[in-house]
Order: structure tokens, then sequence, then C-alpha cells
């Protein structure tokens, strides 16, 4: 998902535009990992003298909402990164950096027979594990 895109999204929901909503969304938009709110907060500080933990939950909760992130939970905390739209795939998650690497492969083929008198709506498959580099 480009800037423009999530911007789109957030108008049309009919939330403000502001500067800090627009930092964010870039940076996850520059980003090829999960990153954490903490480091959310590291990287708008410098701009924004004061930001708050509470601030920075709010905007990620409503991006989340909104399908502008996604969001993942690694050693027990929250992780996002800007929606992937292109095309349906699945990710496999480093454990320790965030990097995420698109699998092509999706494992519902195998879990439809199971579920024959269900109504699947969505799903999500995830691996973990460590990049190359963080091995």
């Amino acid at each position: 998902m480009t800037t423009e895109e999530a911007l789109s999204i957030l108008k049309e929901a009919g939330y403000k535009f502001t500067n800090k909503r627009a930092m964010i969304i870039e940076f996850f938009a520059n980003e090829d990992r999960y990153r954490t709110a903490k480091d959310l907060l590291t990287y708008l500080e410098p701009h924004f003298k004061g930001i708050s933990f509470d601030t920075i939950y709010r905007n990620l909760h409503l991006f989340d909402q909104l399908g502008i992130l996604e969001s993942t939970e690694l050693d027990g905390e929250k992780n996002y990164q800007i929606r992937c739209v292109n095309h349906h795939h699945h990710h496999f998650i480093c454990k320790a950096c965030g990097l995420t690497k698109e699998i092509e492969c999706c494992p519902m083929h195998i879990a439809k027979p199971e579920l024959n008198n269900f109504l699947v709506d969505d799903h999500k498959f995830e691996i973990y594990g460590l990049c190359p580099e963080c091995q």
C-alpha cells in the first residue's frame, strides 16, 4: 500500500489528515518489516516533542482497524507493518528483526475439506523464525 492510498482510506473514513498521521504512514511505508510502537515513538519524538505512547497506540489501533496496517504478535508485543494489497500471500516473519518474506503458497486448500460446513471469511498464515542475517 502506498502512502497516498493509506491517506485516502483515512480521509474516506472521515478522519483528519495530520502531520503525525502522515509521518506514521510514511514510517511504515518505508519499512519492509514489522515494527513496534516503541520503534515508531523513537522515530516521531524528534519531530513531535512530548508525543505520548497513548497517541501512538490510538493511531496504530485506528490504522489497524481501517486496514492500513496489519499486526502480529512477536514475543508478547504487538508489531505492525503496512498492509500488503497487491495479491494474496502469507508471511515468514523474523522474530529478531521483524523482516517479512512473502510466501506464495496457501494452506487453505488443505484445510477446506475439514471445514466443509463452516463459512470462512478470512484467514492468516504466518511462519516465525530467524532471517539469514539474524541467524
